[in-house]
């Protein structure tokens, strides 16, 4: 928790939480930021096996998508579930990297994950709209 502390303020952790609630309201599609201080090994593969971990692979579309952040390491993936990994191109998940890591550069973390998730739930809106009776299967807490 110590680590929570250092690295977001309460303000930066609600501009997280909103971009992810706002992303959600447009789409059926589950949304989550995992943040933590170094990753050992190769970022995709830490971020699959958090996905599987934080239960994201049991959603009712399998169409949730895990932002990963490494700190110190300067490590960065996202994953989406077979549901909507079977609906976009590996040119989208590119993208999605790239933006984040442009924002990264400019020392603007909360920046880049915030246009990141924006940028997944326009996508999750087109392939999985908001169903009348939706229900927010995940936390949109940040998980550290």
């Amino acid at each position: 928790m110590l680590f929570k502390k250092k690295l977001l303020s309460s303000e930066d952790e609600e501009r997280l939480i909103k971009a992810i609630h706002d992303a959600e309201n447009k789409t059926s599609g589950e949304i989550r930021v995992h943040i933590e201080a170094t990753c050992k090994g190769d970022a995709l593969e830490a971020c699959k096996k958090l996905f599987a971990d934080l239960k994201m692979d049991q959603t009712k579309d399998r169409n949730g998508i895990l932002f990963f952040l490494a700190i110190e390491s300067r490590a960065f993936a996202v994953w989406g579930d077979e549901g909507i990994h079977k609906k976009v191109t590996d040119e989208f998940w590119e993208l999605i990297t790239e933006c984040a890591i442009s924002y990264f550069k400019h020392h603007d973390l909360i920046g880049g994950l915030e246009k990141s998730v924006e940028m997944c739930g326009e996508k999750l809106q087109l392939y999985f709209p908001l169903e009348h009776d939706d229900k927010d299967e995940l936390s949109n807490e940040i998980s550290y």
